[in-house]
């Protein structure tokens, strides 16, 4: 009875008017509780698709979502069934209070509690109970300040953050993705009225543990729908067809690598939009999961897939499964300092042409040799004698990259790898020849990132995966005819048994003592790279990247797209000739640092670093010391052969940077790189 007398005059005082004023003071001096909701971090691709989202402090999984993110009818069916006078009242509905109100007398004890979608709101913020009568009276108080304070559509977002739907969830859109896999956008009728049902009694009524429960609720709320005219009888039969949910569902979980890194890296964003692509990345994972599938129980995968043309990374696979298993699928093999074995060596070349020492159509010897102590060997300890250059990094020799190498000199590869953005690791900083055959640790991305540069025509660009993400400028790494005929000689490369005939660019490696197998190509538009082995470190006997890692990249750019795109054109200034047609000196390598001496050829002017005039697209050279007949380049590319004379004029394309070279007839070289205005 004196629950009974409470819950009247409370419900009294709203219905008749009385001490109109003394209520008036009693809501606006109502402490509110905290309004601003703490929502799951979410991390979104590049088109607003739902990556990754994590739960809030308390391990509930509480979404933030707009009103305009949620089907209108979901919204239309809610105030339907849950408070008709919404749009009306001041926060307590007196005509529903007063039902409650008489339920209560009959009954002798709370039969409706008259809430409306307000109090719920207010109940719902400070985790009040349902049928007492003093936190009744509470949230009438609280619902009539909220009321004052705050719109109906940012009461009806509190809601749609706060109402229960069983277990750990709260808010429309977590339960829509939890009972339905999608975004609360659009909803069926019968998915709609399910979202309105369940908050009623969450536990009672979550179709996971619940169902039949859920689905005699859901019924009731069609009805009521039809009845207010929000769905048709037609609709509402097909709903009442519709199955209800037996088991929630996963919530998005894509990319939990790259997702940790975003959310480690700025904890206080809610939102953090990255370049990849969901679809791309979820085609990309289940290849993951696919290819490790046959491997043994430690064998583990990594795939980057970017966009060379803005740097952007579009898919970021760092390892078949995140979990802590045998295969440490915890570990973002994708950042993981790894040996590149020989899928470095496209750079070496690449600065090899752009310094002049060698054309792709250059012999060069493939037989042992000594460098300083250092006697590498082919990974099968065969030699092919004299090779072309084009058909030494085909089969990946060792022989003739070392030879480049030594004669470009380690630190101007590491250089360019600075430039490239790629961070490397040698161990002992000892940086020697070995550093071109995979003494050298490098991760996944920054090898794509390297690869990228090439693509794009030797100009590198850092890849990011941030939208909106400020690169800064790219560098010029090598010539924009090295790079196009590294790419040519890597796209004559035999695909791997099974996979289409095509042009990708592509190189494998296989790093000392099968611990790491390496594939990375690309197309017009792509570039992916493949990596395989144990995050441990430990070899895998008998991984090569030819024979593990290419038939993945293939698989890859197939799940990419339907079809490549087309490679670049060679460069106007590109040197397509055979071996007899080349410059002497560029016709056969020879080591030139093996043959310095104090005659040796130096740019005697422009000196390097100097910033000089192009007068009517021509420039005066001249050369100091070595042995006529002498060839220019500019480059890479030869502008003057076979000249004998010690001072000459070069006719160049244009302004900017340009690295000039000359070369005598004993094959040494000199270079200085200056600024044309």
């Amino acid at each position: 009875m004196r629950a009974r007398a409470a819950f009247a005059l409370a419900a009294g005082l709203f219905l008749t008017g009385l001490a109109r004023d003394r209520v008036d003071d009693w809501v606006t001096a109502t402490p509110l509780p905290p309004l601003a909701l703490s929502t799951s971090v979410e991390v979104a691709d590049r088109n607003g698709t739902l990556l990754r989202a994590y739960t809030v402090a308390d391990g509930r999984w509480r979404m933030a979502v707009n009103l305009d993110q949620v089907d209108p009818a979901y919204i239309a069916m809610l105030v339907a069934y849950e408070d008709k006078q919404f749009y009306r009242h001041a926060g307590v509905d007196p005509i529903a209070v007063a039902r409650a109100m008489a339920q209560a007398l009959r009954n002798g004890r709370v039969i409706s509690g008259g809430s409306t979608l307000t109090m719920q709101v207010a109940r719902l913020l400070e985790e009040g109970t349902t049928g007492e009568m003093g936190g009744k009276l509470r949230q009438m108080r609280v619902a009539m300040a909220l009321e004052r304070r705050l719109t109906k559509d940012q009461i009806l977002q509190l809601y749609m953050h706060l109402a229960p739907f069983g277990g750990n969830l709260e808010g429309v859109r977590a339960a829509s993705f939890a009972y339905f896999g999608k975004e609360p956008k659009r909803l069926t009728p019968a998915e709609a009225a399910l979202l309105v049902a369940i908050p009623q009694a969450p536990e009672s009524r979550r179709p996971d543990r619940a169902h039949a429960r859920a689905v005699a609720a859901r019924v009731r709320v069609l009805a009521r729908a039809v009845q207010a005219g929000i769905v048709p009888d037609h609709l509402a039969d097909n709903a009442l067809s519709e199955p209800v949910p037996h088991a929630r569902r996963p919530f998005p979980a894509l990319a939990p690598h790259l997702a940790d890194r975003a959310r480690s890296e700025n904890p206080a964003l809610p939102r953090h939009s990255l370049t990849l692509d969901a679809r791309v990345q979820t085609a990309l994972e289940a290849l993951a999961r696919d290819v490790i599938a046959t491997q043994g129980d430690r064998v583990q995968l990594a795939l980057v897939v970017a966009d060379h043309a803005s740097g952007e990374i579009l898919a970021s696979v760092g390892s078949a499964a995140f979990q802590a298993d045998a295969r440490a699928g915890f570990v973002d093999m994708t950042a993981a300092l790894r040996s590149p074995g020989s899928a470095l060596k496209p750079l070496i070349y690449g600065l090899a042409f752009d310094q002049g020492l060698a054309h792709p159509e250059t012999m060069i010897d493939d037989r042992p040799m000594s460098f300083a102590g250092y006697a590498p060997q082919n990974f099968d300890r065969q030699y092919r004698g004299t090779v072309r250059v084009r058909e030494a990094l085909q089969m990946s020799l060792n022989l003739p990259v070392v030879q480049l190498l030594d004669a470009l000199g380690p630190p101007r590869l590491l250089a360019a790898l600075d430039k490239a953005a790629v961070a490397w690791v040698i161990p002992g900083d000892q940086p020697g020849l070995a550093v071109g055959l995979g003494g050298i640790g490098i991760t996944l991305t920054d090898m794509v990132q390297l690869y990228a540069a090439i693509a794009r025509g030797g100009v590198a660009l850092p890849l990011t995966w941030r939208m909106n993400g400020n690169q800064g400028e790219g560098q010029r790494l090598i010539g924009t005819a090295a790079a196009w005929q590294v790419g040519d000689i890597l796209a004559g490369l035999a695909p791997p048994p099974g996979a289409p005939a095509n042009r990708l660019a592509y190189k494998t490696g296989t790093s000392y003592g099968h611990r790491d197998a390496w594939a990375i190509g690309y197309d017009g538009r792509h570039v992916i790279g493949v990596w395989m082995g144990r995050a441990d470190g430990t070899p895998v006997p008998g991984a090569f990247g030819a024979d593990v890692a290419a038939p993945v990249l293939f698989q890859a750019f197939a799940r990419l797209k339907p079809r490549l795109d087309p490679q670049r054109a060679a460069p106007a200034a590109t040197l397509l000739v055979s071996n007899a047609q080349l410059p002497q000196p560029l016709q056969r390598f020879r080591n030139r640092n093996e043959t310095l001496d104090a005659n040796a050829p130096t740019v005697a002017f422009p000196p390097d670093g100097a910033e000089v005039e192009l007068l009517s697209g021509s420039l005066m050279v001249k050369v100091a010391g070595g042995r006529a007949p002498f060839t220019w380049l500019a480059d890479g590319v030869p502008v003057l052969v076979q000249d004998r004379a010690r001072s000459a004029v070069l006719t160049l394309p244009g302004t900017g940077f340009v690295t000039l070279s000359v070369i005598d007839a004993s094959g040494r070289s000199a270079r200085a790189k200056v600024r044309l205005r």
